[in-house]
């Protein structure tokens, strides 16, 4: 079961300003991954796994943005 980057940070009890900061980016970029507004790059994608210890098959990205992969 894929799970959004936001169920991630709840499950391991973060704020999204804890959560960033570990992420080493802003609260707003967070925000913006979480909203589906923006996507985190690759190498955010594997530091958001170690940071919640999961994988890149358990999270759910916008539809758009595994689209794109595809082509």
């Amino acid at each position: 079961m894929k799970v959004t980057i936001k169920a991630l940070r709840v499950n391991a009890n973060l704020s999204q300003t804890e959560a960033a900061e570990k992420l080493n980016v802003t609260p707003r970029t967070l925000q913006n991954w979480e909203n589906n507004i923006t996507s985190p790059t690759a190498i955010q994608l594997v530091n958001v796994c170690r940071v919640y210890g999961c994988t890149l098959d358990d999270i759910s990205l916008p539809v758009m943005l595994a689209n794109s992969e595809d082509k």
